[in-house]
């Protein structure tokens, strides 16, 4: 097992999009392992760190914090420059809003990764973790899904990440840049904003009469941050795997109905659960069904998720419910 504190204790790593969910606690457990981390954020005329604004103290004084544009490729270029390790999650994600902005998803998604490996191949960057999405699937063809799976834009986004994830893998190719491509399953967890349903049964739970949801049978495969994260550590610092694209998930399934029985339970509260037609996708672009085969991931990176589902809800709702200030349940966030 690799000892994740000795290789990054000393390294110069790059977040992008670490004021959002996951690289706001990959940042700080980076932070943690004594690594010198670069924490990139979106630009905005507010002095506002995002999600990383939940870390410690000693940790964001641990952060040098820049903002930026990932869809620029001079400032992308300047802040790669020296680092040893890039973890790539700079993207947008919301689905409901690739209906309304495609292009938006275009510029951000594809152009965003053209610029990162771009300046990691110029740079001689010696990994760089490029996040992709199970949504990339679509539904599932055959179960469990393995990273063969055929690839499917069910979405504007999921075409996005396609296009993002076959950029990646022509550098690779191409110019022998050593990237790794991730493929998270639904991660969720604390800090997760309301465009995800988690936090969307929870943060109604506490403050409406009743539950609006969006389709409750469509099925996915739910891992936590925390393991997610430590998939990332692992990718980061694993030898042999440039080229690697690797699912991140537990292998296991449950339809978004099940999940909303199982929060309002855990919750003990016992609102009734409805279905909202502005928030159904579009038919053919609902994705019915992801499982993940994480088969490679226990292979080459030694991973597999520790924390159980209930026990990463029962931390999800202290969130929400700690910070019900951050959501607008009464709203629905695309």
């Amino acid at each position: 097992m690799i000892d994740l504190q000795s290789f990054y204790r000393g390294k110069n790593v790059l977040v992008t999009g670490a004021g959002g969910f996951i690289g706001s606690h990959l940042a700080e457990v980076l932070v943690r392992n004594g690594a010198n981390v670069t924490a990139m954020i979106k630009y905005g005329s507010s002095s506002h760190w995002g999600n990383l604004e939940h870390a410690d103290a000693n940790t964001k004084r641990s952060l040098q914090v820049v903002a930026g544009n990932v869809e620029d490729s001079d400032f992308v270029m300047n802040v790669v420059k020296g680092k040893d390790v890039v973890f790539h999650l700079a993207a947008l994600i919301a689905i409901p809003y690739s209906y309304v902005a495609p292009r938006s998803y275009v510029r951000t998604n594809v152009e965003g990764t053209l610029n990162v490996v771009e300046a990691a191949r110029r740079l001689g960057t010696s990994r760089v973790v490029h996040t992709s999405t199970s949504e990339v699937y679509g539904t599932a063809l055959r179960e469990p899904i393995d990273e063969d799976h055929p690839l499917q834009g069910q979405s504007p986004y999921s075409a996005s990440k396609i296009g993002a994830d076959k950029i990646a893998e022509s550098y690779y190719r191409s110019f022998s840049t050593p990237v790794v491509t991730l493929r998270p399953f639904n991660t969720f967890g604390p800090r997760q904003s309301a465009r995800a349903f988690i936090p969307t049964i929870i943060s109604q739970a506490v403050t409406r009469d009743v539950i609006e949801l969006g389709a409750l049978d469509p099925m996915r495969d739910m891992t936590f941050v925390g393991d997610t994260v430590a998939g990332f550590l692992l990718a980061g610092a694993t030898s042999g795997i440039d080229g690697q694209t690797i699912n991140l998930g537990t292998g296991s399934t449950a339809s978004i109905g099940d999940f909303a029985t199982k929060i309002l339970k855990l919750m003990n509260c016992s609102k009734p659960v409805t279905q909202d037609p502005k928030r159904l996708r579009p038919a053919e672009s609902e994705v019915l069904k992801l499982v993940s085969d994480n088969s490679k991931a226990q292979r080459l990176l030694g991973w597999t998720p520790a924390t159980s589902v209930e026990d990463g809800l029962k931390q999800t709702i202290s969130f929400v419910e700690a910070n019900i200030h951050l959501y607008r349940p009464t709203e629905y966030t695309v």
